[in-house]
Order: structure tokens, then C-alpha cells, then sequence
């Protein structure tokens, strides 16, 4: 199986190398194009450099890692030469199936990994148009494995799914960004250090919490005594962040929904 990566910014690197250190992909059958080819010199350790057209030709899983603005006109270059068994993937969440079909019909998918691609502990996010088999689900699957979990979602909700898996890295950094900061201004420990405590305090809850199976509920029950310490802070949290919480959703939900509109005009 051949599979084809047009574009190399970060996402279409990261999935490039992740692909090549997999060990499942041979060299020759790793393919690679970019508008800048000079960006491709290091890439030329692991895949084979050609142009988009001849990339198309020669693919079973076409990966599109292309700003929305450009993802029609790249289409529209490389269509005719889509094999009728080749699956169209583009990584970008706000082109809808509805759009890319008015210029290409056939067999189409969506992805969207997280950062946490980068240590093999994505979520990564799939959705497939009608057009797509049961062979190109698993495919596909079985290709993302290599960087994490896959979660198979419909299309309308993956949008939710983004926020959930791909922006909650940037949404959990963020968080804990302002808690470290915070921490600070009533301690004389070092700010990397802090930070470190915080770092694997969060990693290790999230490791109890999955291999134990528990709630966040029962976690605050083990650790918050009633009329105690932890109990005295998780009460602001719960008074507190929600309003914060809601906001986050709405503004970004709402930005996404304007992302997915001006996405759809240029089709």
C-alpha cells in the first residue's frame, strides 16, 4: 500500500516520520510532496519526492495537510489522476464532504490527530463520506494506529471531537499555565520545578483515572476531605470555573462554525 502526503507543514511531517518510524512502510512505497520543495531535503532520508500529480497517480491513501484555502485548487490539480480505489484524506476539519465532492466524488476522509501524535498517544479522530468501504476504514485505521488510538466519529460531530482531543492539549497547557503561575506568588519554589510537580501530578492522575477506571467524582471524593484543605479548593474550582468552561466552548465552537463557513465559500 502506497500512501502519499501533499503538503509538509507540521502535521503533514509529523505524520510522514510517525509513518517511516512505524516500521510497517517501506521507503518506496512512502510518498511526498510539497509547493516548496526545498522544505522536502530532509524528507528524502525516508520517502520518495514527487510532484503532486505523480503522487496522486501512484497512491492508495492520499493525506491532504493543506490549509482550507488551499484545498480546492490542490484537488482540482491532482483529480484526474485519483485512481477510482484511492481514498482521498484531507487533515483539515472544516472543509465538509458536501464541499470537496463538487470537485472530486470519489472515495473521501477526514482526520484530525492531536500533539500527542508526537510520543504515540493521539486520539486521532476519523470520519468517512458514503463513498468509502469497509476495506478503507480499516486501512486507514490500521495506518493512524501507529500514531494512537483511532476514534471513528460522523462528521457532525467532528467538530466537538476536535475540541476534545486535537485543541485540548492547548486548552490543558493553558489551564494549568495560569495554576503554575498563580502557584508561584505564594511560594519561593522555582517556577520549573513547580511546574514539574504539576506536570507529573496531571500525568499520573491521568494514568490512575484510566487504569483504575475512576471518575473524576471519585477522585475528588478520595483526595477532598470534607471540610478539609482540598476540599476548601475544589469547591472554587466547582463555583468558579464552570463560567469559564462554558465560555471556552462557545467562543471556540462559535470561531469554528465561522472557519467552517468562509471553508465552504471558497468551494
Amino acid at each position: 500500500m502506497k500512501i502519499g502526503i501533499i503538503g509538509y507543514g507540521s502535521m503533514g511531517r509529523m505524520l510522514l516520520w510517525k509513518f517511516s518510524e512505524s516500521g510497517k512502510i517501506e521507503r518506496s512505497d512512502l510518498l511526498v510532496s510539497n509547493r516548496t520543495e526545498s522544505k522536502l531535503e530532509e524528507a528524502k532520508e525516508i520517502a520518495t519526492i514527487l510532484s503532486k500529480q505523480d503522487l496522486a497517480g501512484s497512491s492508495d491513501i492520499i493525506f491532504l495537510c493543506l490549509r482550507p484555502s488551499d484545498i480546492k485548487g490542490v484537488i482540482e490539480e491532482i483529480r484526474d489522476f485519483i485512481s477510482p480505489d484511492a481514498l482521498l484524506v484531507s487533515l483539515n476539519g472544516s472543509v465538509s464532504f458536501d464541499s470537496i465532492h463538487k470537485v472530486f466524488p470519489g472515495k473521501t476522509a477526514k482526520v484530525i490527530p492531536s500533539l500527542t501524535a508526537e510520543i504515540g498517544r493521539s486520539q486521532t479522530l476519523v470520519c468517512f463520506d458514503q463513498n468509502a468501504t469497509e476495506e478503507d476504514k480499516e486501512n486507514l485505521s490500521g495506518l493512524l494506529g501507529c500514531i494512537g488510538e483511532v476514534i471513528e466519529l460522523p462528521e457532525n460531530e467532528m467538530g466537538m471531537g476536535s475540541e476534545l482531543v486535537s485543541c485540548m492539549p492547548g486548552f490543558i497547557a493553558s489551564i494549568f499555565d495560569v495554576i503554575c503561575n498563580s502557584a508561584q506568588a505564594h511560594t519561593s519554589i522555582p517556577k520549573d520545578q513547580i511546574v514539574k510537580m504539576v506536570l507529573n501530578t496531571m500525568s499520573a492522575t491521568g494514568d490512575l483515572m484510566l487504569q483504575k477506571e475512576m471518575s473524576f467524582e471519585e477522585v475528588v471524593r478520595r483526595v477532598a476531605t470534607p471540610g478539609g484543605i482540598t476540599c476548601e479548593g475544589t469547591e472554587v474550582v466547582y463555583e468558579d470555573l464552570p463560567k469559564t468552561s462554558d465560555l471556552l466552548f462557545e467562543k471556540t465552537l462559535e470561531k469554528r462554525r465561522l472557519t467552517a463557513e468562509r471553508a465552504e465559500k471558497s468551494f
